[in-house]
């Protein structure tokens, strides 16, 4: 699944049109989003948006962020703004692994 793919259906769920869902999520300048941008989004026309409308498509649509940054393919910024070390990743990656294939 995308995620534009998962944005879809995630707002199928909570029943919200694009227009509605738009008329929710805020850009940085304070003015919604468009619906087009949002149906671009939804189509894999357009990247995943930045997290300040991640965040607020997490809130709207009932999902964890983390979710939404796992189909975005991204670090939350908590873990990227850190130094990690590599022995640590890499065994975060295997549990991650692990914990997806139900292993």
């Amino acid at each position: 699944m995308t995620f534009g793919q998962f944005i879809a259906e995630a707002r199928k769920k909570v029943r919200l049109s694009q227009k509605e869902l738009a008329a929710h999520i805020k850009k940085e300048d304070g003015e919604p989003i468009s619906p087009q941008y949002l149906n671009d989004i939804e189509h894999d026309r357009r990247n995943p948006p930045s997290e300040f409308i991640m965040q607020q498509l997490a809130r709207v649509l009932k999902v964890e962020l983390d979710i939404l940054n796992y189909y975005a393919g991204r670090l939350p910024s908590d873990l990227r703004e850190r130094e990690a070390d590599p022995k640590k990743v890499a065994a975060a990656y295997r549990a991650f692994r692990r914990e997806l294939k139900g292993n």
